[in-house]
């Protein structure tokens, strides 16, 4: 299942961006050693960790996160920044809170008056975002003053540039310890940018701006790029480790939510046996053996378990569990009985279109 995770992943960036990726942002930053062989096996060179899956490794790294490390494996890893993660990540004091940007929860989809909404929100009635968002963060209040465009770009402004002299300190004080220039790894969600924090992208734009014309120490590089410039490095064996709520995966196994995992574990291990008992299909059973293993991949989510243990829209992510799971079980006994629905295949390939591409084949 691990395996064919990975396999799912690679081929998918080779689809978009044209070449095989050199390295991975590991989900929730979820590392096991056993995967290595995996990542090794697909080509993957690099992958990202939670900070302490480096500062707990085995033995303990000279340069902390500043540095890579190399696995006995041969897979190198870089680890989350600490410092420069809770500037911009924090949601107690990272910039994405300041009071003069957009209050995401605030949306005329739930403000409005219904009958004058209704025409706008979802078809069945139910009030939803529709991104109009009129106010500021203001404080930690219910009451929200106007959103005023100008003071939030004031704001990106100020922040980009503390950003840029904290790295720039943050580098002269490391770089008197180090005999290879350190490497700032700074890993951010995507959605934070535009979604989550309204103004990220122009604090983005404006940092690296700042970064191409001030005078400062250092150079944006990527971690395949510092691999190849400095490619020695320490052997050491990263911590089992994840990020989310104390770092261990407990987010994701847990009393809440930890029935999940037998169902998961059983769709996994039929997944493997379809593949093995129908190796070379065509026609209709593929089709419904690909979208078993696409029906196995939603299952397995994390945002599920996620959802589950903070106690948000419960319901939905346990019916998405519910629903993954009753589908790819009823598919699978179709296929092993040589009865498939053509009509029940159709109409959950239309719901679950995930990976258009995929092919049950890894799962061999």
């Amino acid at each position: 299942m691990v395996k064919a995770q990975i396999a799912v992943g690679v081929q998918t960036y080779e689809k978009y961006f044209g070449r095989k990726p050199r390295g991975i942002w590991l989900p929730e930053c979820g590392y096991v050693p056993e995967a290595d062989k995996y990542l090794k096996e697909f080509g993957i060179d690099y992958i990202i960790t939670e900070t302490h899956g480096i500062l707990y490794a085995n033995p303990t790294p000279v340069y902390g996160t500043f540095a890579p490390i190399v696995s006995p494996e041969g897979v190198i890893a870089f680890g989350r920044d600490i410092e420069s993660s809770r500037q911009v990540w924090s949601s107690i004091n990272g910039y994405p809170g300041d009071f003069n940007y957009r209050e995401f929860y605030r949306d005329i989809g739930y403000e409005a008056d219904y009958d004058y909404i209704k025409p706008y929100i979802a078809h069945n009635g139910v009030r939803v975002h529709t991104g109009i968002k009129y106010y500021r963060i203001t404080g930690k209040t219910e009451f929200k003053d106007y959103y005023n465009l100008q003071w939030a770009k004031d704001s990106a402004e100020k922040q980009a540039g503390h950003f840029l002299d904290s790295r720039t300190n943050q580098i002269n004080h490391i770089s008197e310890y180090m005999d290879t220039p350190p490497i700032i790894l700074c890993p951010y969600d995507a959605e934070l940018y535009g979604h989550w924090w309204y103004e990220g992208p122009y604090w983005l734009y404006i940092l690296f701006k700042k970064i191409y014309y001030d005078d400062c120490n250092f150079e944006l590089i990527t971690p395949s790029e510092y691999i190849d410039k400095y490619p020695s490095m320490q052997i050491s064996s990263p911590c089992r480790s994840s990020w989310g709520a104390n770092g261990y995966s407990e987010v994701w196994l847990n009393p809440s939510n930890d029935y999940v995992h037998r169902h998961l574990h059983v769709a996994g291990d039929r997944m493997c046996e379809l593949a093995n008992l129908f190796p070379n299909e065509k026609g209709l059973k593929k089709k419904a053996l690909n979208q078993c293993a696409r029906e196995l991949l939603l299952a397995q989510s994390s945002d599920w378990l996620f959802i589950i243990t903070n106690g948000t829209m419960v319901d939905y992510a346990k019916k998405r569990i519910k629903d993954h799971i009753g589908r790819f079980t009823k598919l699978y006994y179709q296929i092993k009985e040589n009865k498939i629905d053509e009509d029940f295949l159709k109409d959950i390939s239309k719901k679950d279109c995930v990976f258009p591409d995929i092919d049950y084949k890894i799962y061999l």
